[in-house]
């Protein structure tokens, strides 16, 4: 085999590699750092969980209660389907259609993206419920947490310090106890662009 033909053959794999990506899921990508990295994974189907679909699709932003990406935003990202889900609370539910969202997305999901924002009860639930339904389903995926480094906790919300990051190691323990494939990223929270770049490094360079 040529040199040439090798290389040849090496470009048609990349480029089969692009046409043929990843289903990443997302939970919690309807924030700030969800509107930076969406657009970054052109390459795959990206399937965001939210608790109201209606809201954060909407041509105009109505409620700070719910994240948003809105209308124009999708458009532009036609890669990124939005999917409500119950959240980890099945007594707080807000979406419409959120029964049957594991089997229509973790059945076929290659990457899971733990993303959700906040420091309450609702972290811890949010991570239970993605790797119980992920194992039912597809338990060789990829579990990707994403939380802040520890000194910048108190920078992000102030208060309850201890509580806050014994919850983020609680989401990250979840994961990795049971989960075959993991990665638990912790990065600086005001480097929006390092922190979604090593995301979509660790996304890319998955391939079981």
């Amino acid at each position: 085999m040529t040199a040439t033909l090798v290389c040849r053959l090496h470009v048609l794999v990349t480029l089969l590699s692009y046409v043929h990506g990843l289903s990443v899921v997302i939970a919690g990508g309807t924030g700030r750092v969800g509107k930076v990295i969406l657009p970054l994974l052109s390459n795959h189907d990206v399937s965001v969980l939210t608790r109201n679909s209606f809201l954060a699709s909407a041509p105009n932003r109505v409620t700070e209660d719910f994240g948003y990406l809105g209308k124009t935003f999708l458009e532009k990202n036609p890669h990124v389907k939005l999917r409500d889900w119950d959240g980890g609370d099945l007594l707080d539910i807000v979406g419409q259609d959120w029964v049957g969202w594991s089997d229509d997305v973790l059945k076929k999901a290659d990457v899971i993206v733990h993303m959700v924002g906040g420091y309450t009860e609702q972290r811890t639930k949010a991570a239970e419920r993605l790797v119980q339904e992920s194992y039912r389903l597809k338990s060789e995926a990829l579990h990707i947490t994403v939380n802040p480094v520890e000194a910048d906790i108190p920078l992000l919300t102030p208060g309850m310090v201890t509580l806050k990051t014994k919850r983020i190691q609680d989401c990250e323990n979840i994961v990795k106890d049971n989960c075959a494939n993991t990665a638990c990223l912790r990065l600086e929270a005001y480097k929006t662009d390092e922190l979604c770049d090593e995301i979509r490094k660790t996304i890319d360079d998955w391939g079981p």
